[in-house]
């Protein structure tokens, strides 16, 4: 019953920046904490950042610590994932989903993914 859609993605150079977005429809966003994964081809869906309800905890994987910032507006049922210091490594395609952060971040339910959002970083 919930939809999310990410869009922000693209083509950009090393070194560069972009803020994705994520769009949830219905009260139920307000519900769940959000996390982003990407996953690169032949290679495994990883855990990028998540987001508590409040906005207040935001966990983020090693590989991006201290270039991405994860932040939501609860208002517009909206996520963002600012992205800066953009490396080839990052190339992927981004997902939203929401997640039980009282269960370690763990997938609320397999339904409740964006179809993602391509993101290349390549001189």
């Amino acid at each position: 019953q919930v939809q999310l859609v990410e869009s922000g993605g693209g083509w950009v150079q090393p070194g560069d920046s972009l803020r994705l977005s994520c769009q949830a429809s219905g009260r139920t966003f307000l519900n769940y904490a959000v996390g982003w994964f990407r996953q690169a081809p032949r290679k495994e869906r990883e855990f990028v950042a998540a987001i508590s309800r409040n906005g207040n905890i935001t966990p983020y994987a090693d590989s991006v610590e201290g270039r991405f910032t994860i932040s939501r507006d609860n208002s517009k049922n909206m996520v963002y994932l600012q992205m800066n210091s953009l490396e080839p490594e990052d190339t992927a395609t981004y997902y939203c989903a929401l997640l039980y952060e009282e269960k370690g971040w763990s997938p609320v339910n397999s339904d409740y993914w964006g179809p993602g959002t391509q993101v290349t970083v390549s001189s």
